[in-house]
C-alpha cells in the first residue's frame, strides 16, 4: 500500500477532548434503559503481546431468532465516552428493530485506548491490518451463537474502524471469508480513510455503504469520490454540510485545527440508511427482523 505524507496527515482523526469527554460520561452513564451483556473472546491476530482477549458488548433482542446481526467497531479514540454513547444509541435503534448487536473494543484490552492510535500514522496503518483480524474473529464468535442467522452478519465502522470495514469489503482477512453464509453479508463504513481502497477500480467481495463528510478536512471525502467496484456494489453517499465524526453527539468544534462534531441531519439520514441497507441484504425478507424494521 503506497501512502504519502500528505495523505498520512489527513489520515489521523482526533482524540476527543478530556473535559467533553469527562461532561458526556455523565450522560452516558445516565442512560441505564438500554441492556447489554459483556462478552469476550480470543483475538486471533493479539499485535501487542502473545495473546489478547477481545472485549465486546452484546444486546439482542427478545425471541429465540434467529436474528440478523451487525458488528459496531469505533475509531481511532476507542471507547471513549462519546463514542460508547453513540454506539450504544445505534446498538439500541437496531435491537428494536430486530438484530442482534456486538459493539467490539479493539484498543482497550491492547492497551491502546484513550486516543493513543490517532496520534500515529503507523499505530493506525497497524490497526487497520489487526482490526481486520478483529472484524472477522466479531464475525466468527456471532455465527457461534445459536440466536444468530449465521448468513445474516453485517460490519459497520467508524473513522479507523470503517476503514477496516473497507478491508473486509474487498475480501481482506485471516478467514478468506466472503459471501452469503461465511463472511459478512454487508459492511457499512462511516466518515473512512479511502486511502484504504489502495486503487480506484476494486472488485468488492461484499457490498459496501460510505458515508462522507463534504466538509471533512481529516479524511476527506474527495477522496472516495473516483473509486469504482467491478464486484459487489459500492454505493456513497456525501452530505455537503457535515464534518468528521458528524454521528458523534459532540458540538461541532475545531479540534488540532480540524474539524469534528454532529451534523443532525447526516446522523439521522446515515442511520436510516444503514438500517435500510441491513433489511434489503437480510438473507430472509419478511422474517421477524424484517417485520420489525417496518415499524
Amino acid at each position: 500500500m503506497k501512502h504519502t505524507d500528505g495523505l498520512a496527515k489527513r489520515a489521523l482523526p482526533c482524540r476527543l477532548p478530556l473535559w467533553l469527554g469527562t461532561l458526556i460520561l455523565g450522560v452516558l452513564l445516565s442512560h441505564s434503559a438500554f441492556a447489554s451483556e459483556r462478552v469476550t473472546f480470543e483475538a486471533t491476530q493479539a499485535h501487542s503481546s502473545n495473546k489478547v482477549t477481545l472485549r465486546a458488548e452484546l444486546s439482542r433482542p427478545a425471541g429465540d431468532g434467529p436474528f440478523p446481526a451487525v458488528v459496531l467497531m469505533h475509531g481511532c479514540g476507542g471507547w471513549q465516552p462519546p463514542v460508547r454513547f453513540t454506539m450504544n444509541r445505534y446498538a439500541e435503534h437496531l435491537v428494536s428493530k430486530g438484530f442482534v448487536v456486538l459493539n467490539l473494543d479493539s484498543f482497550g484490552p491492547r492497551n491502546q485506548g484513550g486516543g493513543k492510535v490517532c496520534e500515529s500514522f503507523d499505530r493506525l496503518a497497524d490497526a487497520r491490518d489487526y482490526r481486520t483480524y478483529d472484524a472477522h474473529d466479531a464475525l466468527r464468535y456471532l455465527q457461534a451463537q445459536p440466536f444468530v442467522d449465521r448468513g445474516s452478519v453485517f460490519l459497520m465502522g467508524q473513522s479507523n474502524g470503517g476503514s477496516v470495514a473497507i478491508k473486509v469489503a474487498k475480501g481482506d482477512g485471516p478467514h478468506g471469508q466472503a459471501g452469503a453464509t461465511d463472511g459478512f453479508r454487508g459492511v457499512v463504513a462511516f466518515y473512512p480513510w479511502c486511502g484504504a481502497f489502495e486503487r480506484n477500480s476494486v472488485s468488492l467481495k461484499t457490498p459496501l455503504l460510505v458515508f462522507g463528510g463534504g466538509q471533512d478536512d481529516w479524511v476527506p471525502a474527495s477522496e472516495c469520490e473516483g473509486v469504482r467496484s467491478t464486484g459487489a456494489d459500492l454505493q456513497l453517499v456525501i452530505y455537503p454540510e457535515a464534518a468528521h465524526s458528524f454521528d458523534l453527539d459532540i458540538l461541532p468544534q475545531r479540534y488540532l485545527g480540524k474539524l469534528v462534531g454532529r451534523n443532525a441531519q447526516a446522523a439521522d439520514d446515515s442511520r436510516d440508511r444503514m438500517l435500510a441497507f441491513f433489511v434489503a441484504l437480510s438473507r430472509h425478507p419478511g422474517g421477524e427482523g424484517d417485520r420489525l424494521a417496518q415499524k
